[in-house]
Formats: C-alpha cells, sequence, structure tokens
C-alpha cells in the first residue's frame, strides 16, 4: 500500500480565548507548515461569551485545515478537551492551550518522539516566573498526591502532549463522567517520554484558573483515583477513639484517686468542637464520594454541540485501522483503533 504522511491533529479548547485566537492560528500554522505533516486544527468552543465563537467561524472560513465544535454551554475543560479528542481524525493528536503558553515550536520534538516509537510525548514546563508562593504549594501537592493516588503525577506536566492513535483509542474507551484527564493518561500506560520547557507568561487575555478553580482541581485529582481519604478516615476514626479510651481511663483513675472535681468547661468545649470539626470532615470526603457515584449513575454526556463547522479531513479512511508502515517516517508499530 502507498505510503502516505503523517496525519496530525491540534485539539485546542478554548474559553474566552477572542484576543489570543488569531495570534494563535499563525504560530501554529507557521510551525506546521514546517513539519512534514497533513494536519488539521480542531477548536473547541466551550461556551464562551466574548465572541471566540465568531472568530472561530472566521478561521474556518479563511482555512480549510480548521474546524471547530461550540458547546451549548460552559461544560468545563475537562468535556472541551474529550470533545476535541472525540472529533480528532489524525494519527496522532497534540492538545494544547489558545493562549500560547505552549509553545507551538515543541510540536516538531513531540512528533520527532512519536516517529521513534513513544506513545504519549508528555510538555513538562519549568516553574520559571512564578510565585514563590504558588511553586511551594505546587510542590507540596505533588508530593501529597503521589502518596495518595495510583498513578503518578508529574509536577509541571499538564493536557499539553502529544497522544497516539492507539493510546487515544483506549482513552476514549474510559467513559466515567468525572474526568481528571492528568491522571487518565497516565493511567493508559504505554509507551511516553518527557520533554522540558521554559514557563510562558501569557502575552494577551486572562487566565481563567482562578484560586477555588485550582483547589477544586486538585481535589478532582485526588478524589478521582482512590479511596484512600475513605481509609484515612477510618483510621483517624480510631486514633481519636483511642484517644477518647486513654483519657476515660485516666479520668476515671483521676476520680478515684483525688475524688470528683468540677473544673474541664474548656477541655469538653474544646474536644466537642475539634472533633465536631472532624465529623463534618470526614462526612465531607463520604459525601463527595457519594456524589461522583450519584453522577456516575445519571450517565449524561459529558457536553453537547451547539454548532459545528469546517471539513472533517481524511473522512473515508477514518473507519480502517491505520499501519505505521503506511505512514513515511514512522515504524511497523500500528495506530489505528484497537
Amino acid at each position: 500500500m502507498e505510503d502516505r504522511r503523517l496525519r496530525l491533529s491540534l485539539v485546542v479548547p478554548c474559553y474566552n480565548e477572542r484576543e489570543t485566537l488569531p495570534g494563535f492560528h499563525r504560530e501554529v500554522t507557521k510551525e506546521l507548515a514546517l513539519a512534514d505533516v497533513d494536519y488539521e486544527i480542531v477548536f473547541v468552543d466551550d461556551g464562551s461569551s466574548d465572541g471566540t465563537r465568531e472568530i472561530l467561524r472566521g478561521l474556518a472560513g479563511a482555512d480549510r485545515r480548521v474546524r471547530f465544535l461550540s458547546l451549548s454551554r460552559n461544560f468545563g475543560q475537562e468535556a472541551a478537551i474529550l470533545a476535541g479528542l472525540k472529533s480528532a481524525a489524525g494519527d496522532a493528536v497534540v492538545i494544547m492551550d489558545a493562549d500560547l503558553q505552549h509553545p507551538p515550536a515543541l510540536i516538531h520534538t513531540m512528533l520527532k518522539h512519536f516517529r521513534a516509537g513513544c506513545d504519549q510525548v508528555v510538555a513538562r514546563r519549568t516553574r520559571t516566573g512564578e510565585g514563590r508562593l504558588y511553586t511551594l504549594a505546587a510542590r507540596v501537592y505533588y508530593k501529597l498526591v503521589n502518596r495518595l493516588l495510583d498513578v503518578r503525577l508529574l509536577n509541571g506536566a499538564s493536557e499539553f502532549r502529544l497522544i497516539g492513535r492507539t493510546a487515544l483509542d483506549a482513552l476514549l474507551s474510559l467513559e466515567e463522567y468525572s474526568r481528571f484527564s492528568r491522571g487518565l493518561f497516565t493511567w493508559i500506560g504505554f509507551d511516553q517520554v518527557v520533554i522540558d520547557y521554559e514557563n510562558v507568561v501569557r502575552t494577551s487575555g486572562a487566565s481563567k484558573w482562578n484560586l477555588r478553580k485550582r483547589f477544586d482541581y486538585g481535589l478532582d485529582g485526588i478524589m478521582s483515583f482512590n479511596n484512600k481519604p475513605l481509609r484515612l478516615a477510618i483510621y483517624i476514626g480510631l486514633f481519636f477513639t483511642g484517644i477518647a479510651a486513654l483519657y476515660m481511663f485516666w479520668a476515671i483513675g483521676d476520680a478515684i484517686v483525688n475524688g470528683v472535681d468540677s473544673p474541664g468547661y474548656t477541655t469538653l468545649l474544646t474536644a466537642i468542637v475539634g472533633l465536631g470539626g472532624m465529623q463534618m470532615i470526614m462526612l465531607g470526603i463520604i459525601g463527595e464520594y457519594l456524589g461522583r457515584v450519584y453522577y456516575e449513575s445519571k450517565r449524561r454526556p459529558h457536553f453537547l454541540v451547539r454548532e459545528a463547522d469546517g471539513e472533517q479531513p481524511w473522512e473515508a479512511e477514518r473507519q480502517r485501522p491505520v499501519a505505521h508502515s503506511e505512514v513515511n517516517g514512522l515504524g511497523s508499530r500500528r495506530t489505528g483503533a484497537s
């Protein structure tokens, strides 16, 4: 069968990125023109309210290699990434943000490693330019989360990566509702390599990640891949039960030796407030897991599409597996649907 060039899909989730999209498209197409690939750019508008959809319409109309999906509302970055991955038609897919904090020039290095046989090429940024407090908090979080999770997360690694078709099909077979992509990318396994790049400061637009969203995302990471917080609740309960038993024996012994003494109000109040707060935390952990089971049982779709525009390339060949031997520069490993 005649060889053909590698087909690459770029998946770009967007939320209120009107200011950055023209520059992003210009930089990405400039880099991809230098790569020996056929490509498509799949933008996913995650319910933007600043005119992002209109900009994407214009890009799709002016560039046949651009298409976009517009979700019916803001479903969140995880849903937007999933929508793009399900729509991507390439032999390999690169996920990147539209704010140019993910350097387009890194795509060449990713392709080099993919052609060498890696199923995933993970881009990990340095912490250059970030505040000391945030850097310290990130380091503590990753140390904590890697002691709790069943998978290992890399400090500085995000969704910015290249993933081959075999690994992508494995990822898309996971239908869980509460998704934590960074953990899922690691959980599926496959051969991967990590490449480092210098942190890039956003030059236009505003970051959508505030403190609350970062905290919620970090909590999702802890809850999504293990049940250790539930087991920790048992250990904490046993610990405080043991402390209470020891205190009870001491109080009884003291009453026998010295008689009953009325003071102890402060100790009692402190114990009640402290144990009450601990119980609320434990109930919150249990409730978080129950809530996830509740959402999983509903089986609602991760997203709804309001509008789609742009031609999907290579449609005729998407239904059959693609062998690496058909793609210039690749080995004999299969990259089609498994």
